[in-house]
């Protein structure tokens, strides 16, 4: 038997189950889907089996570590289950098949029916039950016309290039948010001494990500770049609400992998008590994208997410916790902090390095020891 597939991410606060983009939006997906997943909500990296968050270890032992990524498998996960649950040879066209339902849009009943006669003619042996190919649980695009598709993308294409800049200049880049919230909660959750270095190593690689996102054309003055970014997102905003109307969700009344995406992004926005909330102000203003955000949170994390970060556990037993890495991060977390505490005493000249002198006179060894306890 395979053992269960594993998804590793960052823990929750604010009102949300994680406090991170991508794992809020590849939970999202899971919960929509019904996924089996074996959920590590933790605050410590270095646990993930990838060193980063979000990551899936699959029933198999491989580890992906990019959102969509995740997503995909997923999908192929099921038609996976599907095929192991299916009775009668393993024909070539038959494997074929849970692919072809999962991507087929329009006509694809059509085109299902008509592969599946072919290999009734091919192989007249071959009986079909109900339960031979169910219905593709993890895959909650299974249903979407080929338009419905097109404008996923296309809604994917517009959240990243409008929408998830302005998330990561209000969360990392705008000074007040930063130290006010986001550090904050990071530096209360991680465990010691990664809080000391991990929340300013994160906000580097957030503004390097920014600055690729805006690419080369970006306005050189800061002030400038800010007031564009903020318009295109709240125009963005204004669309997505436009695109949603009175609907539960974006295709309807079932979620699909776009409301997961959407979800994620504004439900940041929504939920975090942010000093300087210049695009907050705006999204609370769309109240249908408001109430989206309240319904999902309602009807799919009804007992998760906190207002403060998670308390820092010790397990009664460390001998058997269950954590293949914990050796390893062990040993990196005491250098890590060992290193810190050696160069804070070096720099605030607690400790200093001076060359001993090559000889020293006997009668003078008194008062150089004098010497030094009035120095400490």
């Amino acid at each position: 038997m395979a053992a269960p597939m594993e998804l590793f991410c960052w823990s929750g606060g604010w009102g949300l189950p994680s406090v991170d983009l991508d794992s809020l939006a590849v939970l999202t997906y899971a919960r929509f889907t019904g996924a089996p997943l074996k959920v590590h909500k933790i605050t410590n990296p270095w646990r993930s089996p990838s060193g980063t968050l979000p990551a899936l270890r699959t029933s198999h032992g491989e580890v992906i570590s990019v959102p969509h990524k995740i997503i995909t498998h997923l999908r192929k996960e099921q038609q996976a289950t599907d095929w192991a649950q299916a009775r009668g040879p393993p024909q070539e066209k038959l494997l074929a098949l849970p692919l072809l339902r999962s991507e087929v849009k329009v006509g694809g009943a059509r085109q299902e029916a008509s592969l599946l006669e072919e290999v009734s003619l091919q192989s007249p042996s071959i009986h079909f039950s109900p339960w031979t190919f169910p219905p593709q649980k993890y895959n909650a695009d299974y249903d979407l016309s080929a338009r419905q598709g097109a404008d996923t993308l296309a809604f994917m294409s517009l959240l990243e290039e409008k929408l998830l800049p302005v998330l990561i200049h209000t969360f990392w880049v705008d000074a007040k948010n930063y130290v006010e919230v986001t550090r904050k909660w990071y530096a209360e959750a991680m465990p010691f001494p990664l809080n000391f270095f991990l929340p300013g190593r994160m906000q580097r690689q957030y503004m390097e990500r920014l600055q690729l996102l805006c690419g080369e054309h970006r306005p050189e003055d800061e002030e400038e770049l800010e007031k564009e970014l903020y318009q295109e997102a709240r125009e963005c905003l204004t669309l997505l609400s436009q695109r949603l109307g009175s609907q539960k969700f974006f295709f309807g009344d079932a979620p699909a992998s776009l409301d997961a995406f959407v979800f994620s992004y504004l439900a940041l926005l929504q939920q975090a008590k942010l000093p300087s909330g210049k695009l907050q102000a705006h999204l609370r203003g769309l109240h249908n994208l408001c109430a989206y955000c309240t319904h999902i949170l309602s009807l799919y994390f009804p007992w998760e997410g906190a207002e403060a970060p998670p308390p820092r556990q010790t397990p009664a037993n460390p001998e058997t916790e269950e954590e293949p890495y914990r050796r390893r991060n062990q040993i990196l977390t005491v250098l890590a902090g060992l290193a810190a505490m050696a160069g804070y005493a070096l720099l605030s000249g607690i400790v200093s390095i001076q060359r001993a002198p090559s000889a020293r006179a006997p009668g003078t060894q008194a008062l150089g020891m004098a010497e030094e306890d009035e120095e400490e």
